[in-house]
Order: structure tokens, then C-alpha cells, then sequence
């Protein structure tokens, strides 16, 4: 189910995973910025909010707690 962004968004920080192409986003609530962290790396952006990877993200991904984000996940490959 996509991740509606206006009220969630709105509400706070936000952590989004995207499993299909082995990347996390993070919305930042105060900065109004997203940045993207790929499995296996650090964290990197801002990212544009037109960025077609975290617009996937978006409709095809689960919201995903700050602890998750932060601790990263490993890549598969």
C-alpha cells in the first residue's frame, strides 16, 4: 500500500524501506529534506523529492522504525 506523504510526512520524521533495490529513506521532518542509505552503506542526500528510487519507495515500500534505518541492513549480492 503506498505511504501517503502529506499527514505522515507532516507528523514527523520518516523511515521508509525499499527491499527490491536494497535501500532505506529518510524523510527529516525539520530540514524538509529526504536522504537514502543503501543497503551495506552510509547514509547519503539530501536527495532530490522528484527522485524516481524513492518515489518507488513510496508506492512499494513499508514504513520502517528509526532503530531499523539506523542500524542498516546488510546487501544480499
Amino acid at each position: 500500500m503506498p505511504i501517503e506523504k502529506g499527514p505522515i510526512f507532516a507528523a514527523g520524521d520518516v523511515y521508509i524501506d525499499y527491499p527490491f533495490e536494497e535501500v532505506m529513506f529518510r524523510w527529516d521532518r525539520a530540514e524538509e529534506k529526504i536522504y537514502r542509505r543503501f543497503y551495506g552503506s552510509r547514509e547519503d542526500g539530501p536527495v532530490s523529492h522528484d527522485n524516481r528510487l524513492c518515489n518507488d519507495a513510496l508506492l512499494y515500500g513499508e514504513q520502517i522504525s528509526r532503530e531499523v534505518y539506523l542500524k542498516g541492513k546488510a546487501r544480499s549480492g
